[in-house]
Formats: C-alpha cells, structure tokens, sequence
C-alpha cells in the first residue's frame, strides 16, 4: 500500500523587478557610479554632496519595480467619444506601471494622457497596496516585442500622482485615522473592564489580581511599542561587519539569501558574507558555489572574491556549529547572523549596527517581516503575529535595552560575546538533553548577563514562514519549549536589570504560563458550576484581539488587520494548549521539522518501540 504524496503548498512571493546589475546598491569603491547620481536625490542639508539617508530610502522605495500581471483598463484622454482599452501589466511600481497590448488595440503616442483603472492583486506589491486603482497617467514610452509568436505593444505609464501619495489620501489616511480612534475605544474600554476587577477583587482575589496584571502588562508593552524610535543612521559610523548564514537543506532560497547579503548599502571593504553548509542532503552546496561565483565574476571590482565566501562543515553538527564555525572564520568585530530562507533590505546593515555606538550594547535584533504572507490562511496570520510581535513587543523592551530574544532571522552581536560564550552554548544542556534550537534566546541570554541588547526597526529582513498546518504547530511546540527553558534561564539575571524591565519579564513570564488555567476557569469551570456566561471574559480577549489587530492597522494599512481577531481567536483554541503540554516536555530537544541528530535518535526509538509492540503481539499465547 502506497502512501499518498502530499501535495506541495505553492507560495505567494512578491517578486522584485530585477536590476541589470547583480550588486546595485553597493557604493562603488571606484567612483564609476554614486547612488545619489543614478537615483536623482538631493545633497543633504549641510550640501555634502551625499544623499540624505532617508531621501535615498524613500527613492529607492519609490523606484521598486515589482512583476506583476494583472488586467488593465486604459481610457484615453481623446476628446469626442470615450474608447478604452484593456491590457495586461507587465510590472508596476509606486511611480509607474508597464502595460502590453495586441498591437491591432493599441494606439498610444508618448507624451499622451490616459485614466488608468486597475485592482493590485494580493502579493503583487507590497504590504498595503493590494487596493483598487483609478488615477491619470502619462504615456513616456512606447515599443513593441514579440512574445511567443504574438507582436504586442508595450507602453511605459507614469502616474501623475504616485502610488503612495494617491493611496495615502484615498485609503490609508482613512485606515490611520479609524484605527486610532478604535485603538483609544478598545484601550479605554480596556481599563474600564479592570476597574470593574477591583469592584469585583474581594469575590476572587487571584482570578482578578491576574486579569488586572494581565491587562496592565498588555496595554504597557503596546504604551512604549508605540512611543519606540530607531537609533538614528550616523553616515560616520560604519563598523565592520561579516555576516554568517548557516544553512541545512534550503536550496531554493539560500541563492536569493546571499545575494541579499551581499548587496547591502554599505562600504564593501567593511563587510564580508560567509556561507556555511552544515552538510545539506538536497543541492544546497552546489546553490551556494553557483551564486558566489557568479558573484565574484560579475562584480570582481566589489572585492567579491575577497569577501564572499563558503565553508562546508565535515559532518553534520547542527545549527550553533555552523554559526561559531564562521564566527571563527570572521574577521570584523561584528557579526550577523542570518537565516538561510530570510532576506536582507538593502539598508539592513546600515540601520542594524548604529545602536553599537554604545560601547555597553551587546547585540541588535532587526525586525523580521514575513515574505510569503499572501500564501494562505496559515501565513496571513503569521504576518499579524510577526509585525506585533516585533513592532510592539521587542520595540517596547528596546526601551530598557534588554530584548529577551535576539531573533534567528536577523540579529548582530559583539563577536568577542560571542566566542567567549561559544563553548557553553555548544555544550548547552538542560535536565541532561542537549539543547539543539533556541540557539537565539540562549545566546542573547549570555549577552543579556553582562550587556544590553536592543532593536532597531528600520533593519528590515523578511522570511519564509510554514504554510503547511503541521509544520507550523510543530514550530510553535518547539518555540514554546524553548522560551520556557530560556525563561527560567533568564529569570537568574534579570532582577540586576532596571527595576522596571525586571517586573516586565516577570510578569511576562507568569501570564502566558498561567493562561491555560485562567482560560479552563472562565470558559468551563464558571459555566459548568456557576451557571453564569462568561461574556465578560469574551469581551476582554475580544479587546486584546482589537489592540493587536488595530495596531497592525495603524502601521500597515493593511487589509490583513482582521487576521489579527483569527489569530487570537486561533491562539485561544489551539496554541495555548500547547502550553502545558510544553510544561511537561520543555527538555525535549527533538526539532520536528528536520533531522536533527536528536531526531533521527528519537525516529529510531519510536520505530524500535513499534516492532517490539509488533512482536509481542504476534507472539502465540
């Protein structure tokens, strides 16, 4: 009997138009091109003759080109009867669209007008921008091509108005605006409900001490989430840095990976990128060498050869392995780390380092976006979580410099730390089982002892999430079984921290592992036994959901915000019981999404389990 081959969840990517040049946003040791010359911006306020940082950023942004195809409807600017005609685009950007016809359609002049409407689908661009279009346009150049056989005119359209701007004031301001107003609504009636606790204190003293706790926990994280702001750029500061990706099996993004790396918007003798492959069993060995010498042809005057390079690991030693192996292999004193299916913005680096200023600062998380987050169901509440949980969570502790997690995806750390730390979080171990995952939370616990830590939200990267149902709860597991074991960890040192942050993670701490209880007492034991609806329980998680979801809202402009209320919902019925079941096995130190050698010794366990059952059964009695 043949088991069924389950079919392969097909992701939805925003694809970037891409440059003729492999390395566009290197500064050009050589002076051949400068970024402010080929983008057009100003000279910054003193009249250097250097781009202003954030004049650069919102240029760059504009000039994305994203492919794209998706119906458009061109009416022209022609006086008498109204015609239209209906395209296909090609890309689009913030600042224009590229639209092809039939030819025996088409009749278009460059430097003619036209109204162009058309709805960007889900994926095709960024974040908030999935929104019906109806604006004029401009015409400024026009040509023809031949695809598979069929000649088809091409026409360039360039919005009067770009994307932002005209969505800025036919959607998002609107989206701003109803979100602050929910957001007050939802925050006041927030605390109304607890003073209600305090009336209601004497009747159970634990279950409305916790729901006060609770609320005032929440509702201050969103408090100093929303009052964050970056460590600003100094164009001065540019410390060196080499940026290490491990990778196991993950040969179709580890190209797109590296090439992020390596094409940073930073001085190319200041940064160097080190691959290190902890014996793949797929392709991604040959992926790697493909992508750097590719790299190192097209771009040799960027000192590729110099500073991007590859090291295979002699066997198999799990994630940590590969990372200390190349921080040994670094020469600069900061090092990033990066996932091998994670993304880097072309200003990462730049933004990422600057809080490094402070010679007490340890490490830097950067904030992590989701990249397949139009995908399904599973991914789009994802993207809710992921912007929440970095926005406003890690933002918030950004404030006392003691980020708790210096997340996978993205982070930067003092290399002396880490090496003088490197032996012990090698030999980890806790209650006898080696730890194999959580090498983020552990590592930024020995920072967190001595150093500060912090987040810098500007330092964009984004990343493939599970969209497979399975894999993702089999994440969650994992992710809960380590935050307990670093909790417990943490909670040995965090006392010495400003006193405010201390009680942050203590209570941090006690609410979600309580949850599970608080949650079987309102909505079993209360009903079961009191005979009383728990409406004001529903009311408080519908609240919490409304502040997470509307601050999605206020940030992205996004249609997503309502994934946020699935998500709670989702969370409350679903991944809250994984809780104590993490209780019980937070030493477990099985992956359950890839061969880890733990796992193979536990695969073997369970199928050596099996066949003993198997006999004893078949034994004649």
């Amino acid at each position: 009997m043949f088991k069924k081959k389950k079919k392969r969840i097909e992701e939805v990517l925003t694809v970037r138009k891409e440059d003729r040049r492999r390395l566009s946003n290197v500064p050009d040791p050589e002076n051949i091109r400068v970024m402010h010359d080929r983008r057009g911006t100003k000279t910054d306020s003193a009249g250097n003759g250097n781009p202003a940082t954030d004049e650069l950023e919102k240029l760059r942004l504009l000039s994305l080109r994203y492919v794209a195809e998706f119906e458009v409807t061109v009416v022209p600017s022609r006086k008498g009867e109204k015609q239209y005609v209906k395209g296909r685009s090609v890309d689009i950007s913030s600042t224009g669209i590229l639209v092809s016809f039939e030819s025996s359609s088409a009749d278009f002049k460059v430097g003619g007008t036209a109204k162009l409407r058309f709805r960007i689908p889900p994926g095709a661009m960024p974040e908030g921008f999935e929104l019906g279009v109806s604006t004029q346009a401009t015409a400024i150049r026009v040509f023809t091509r031949e695809q598979d056989g069929v000649e088809q005119t091409m026409v360039a359209f360039e919005f009067v108005k770009p994307l932002t701007e005209y969505f800025q004031r036919k959607r998002w301001g609107y989206s701003v605006y109803m979100a602050s107003g929910l957001l007050f609504v939802a925050t006041v009636f927030v605390m109304l409900m607890r003073a209600e606790s305090v009336i209601y204190f004497k009747y159970n003293v634990w279950l409305y001490l916790y729901s006060m706790i609770a609320a005032a926990f929440l509702l201050s994280r969103y408090l100093f989430g929303a009052f964050y702001r970056d460590v600003p750029v100094s164009p001065d500061y540019t410390p060196g840095v080499s940026i290490i990706i491990p990778c196991f099996n993950e040969e179709e993004w580890i190209h797109r990976t590296i090439l992020s790396c390596v094409n940073q918007d930073y001085p190319p003798d200041k940064l160097e990128v080190i691959v290190v492959d902890d014996r793949s069993t797929d392709r991604s060995v040959e992926r790697i060498r493909e992508v750097i010498e590719m790299i190192q042809s097209e771009s040799e005057r960027f000192g590729t050869k110099e500073r991007v390079k590859m090291h295979v690991l002699p066997q198999n030693g799990g994630k940590r392995v590969a990372l200390v192996e190349g921080v040994k292999m670094a020469k600069h004193d900061l090092v990033v780390f990066v996932d091998s299916d994670s993304f880097l913005e072309p200003n990462v680096i730049r933004h990422l380092v600057q809080p490094f200023q402070d010679p007490k600062m340890g490490g830097v998380a950067g904030r992590t976006d989701v990249e397949n987050k139009f995908t399904n169901s599973i991914t789009k509440l994802q993207t809710v979580r992921y912007y929440i949980a970095f926005r406003i969570m890690k933002a918030a502790e950004s404030w006392f410099d003691s980020v708790t997690c210096l997340s996978g995806p993205l982070s930067c750390y003092r290399k002396e730390l880490v090496l003088k730390h490197s032996d012990a979080w090698l030999t980890q171990k806790f209650l006898g089982q080696p730890a194999t995952f959580g090498d983020d939370r552990s590592m930024t616990n020995f920072i967190l002892r001595t150093h500060r830590t912090a987040y810098q939200d500007k330092a964009i990267c984004s990343t493939i999430v599970p969209s497979d149902m399975g894999v993702f709860l089999k994440q969650q597991m994992r992710w809960k079984r380590s935050w307990l074991r670093e909790s417990l960890r943490a909670s040995t040192f965090m006392w010495r921290k400003e006193p405010f942050m201390a009680l942050f993670f203590l209570i941090g701490l006690v609410v979600p592992i309580a949850a599970p209880v608080i949650v079987v007492y309102n909505l079993i034991y209360v009903p079961i036994f009191h005979h009383v609806f728990p409406g004001t329980f529903l009311v408080g998680l519908l609240m919490m959901a409304m502040l997470m979801s509307l601050a999605h809202l206020f940030f992205r402009k996004s249609r997503l915000w309502l994934f946020g209320l699935v998500f709670c919902v989702f969370y409350e019925f679903v991944l809250l019981w994984q809780m104590p079941v993490a209780w019980v096995t937070f030493w477990k130190s099985t992956w359950g999404t890839r061969d880890t050698p733990q796992d193979i010794e536990a695969r073997n366990k369970k199928a050596a389990r099996k066949q003993k059952n198997k006999k004893e059964t078949e034994m004649p009695l």
